[in-house]
């Protein structure tokens, strides 16, 4: 099972970030863990300087964008 992480404070760029990643892995049909990384000292362990961020399995694949469900998709099948 995957894990998609979520980093960033709760903006609504986060929001909308998280709410894509569960379309593309609901589009998948893929089982996925999600968690949402909101503490700044927690958000930079992941090296992430601009949120939101978006992990998957613990590595940082996006930073500062709000990508589109078909891009997720992609990462998630990569």
């Amino acid at each position: 099972m995957k894990k998609i992480q979520i980093l960033g404070t709760g903006c609504a760029k986060c929001n909308e970030l998280a709410a894509n990643a569960k379309e593309a892995a609901q589009t998948l049909g893929e089982e996925v863990e999600f968690e949402k990384v909101t503490t700044i000292n927690e958000i930079m362990t992941f090296g992430c300087m601009t949120t939101p961020g978006l992990a998957i399995d613990g590595k940082v694949v996006s930073q500062g964008k709000v990508l589109k469900p078909e891009q997720i998709m992609k990462l998630l099948q990569a």
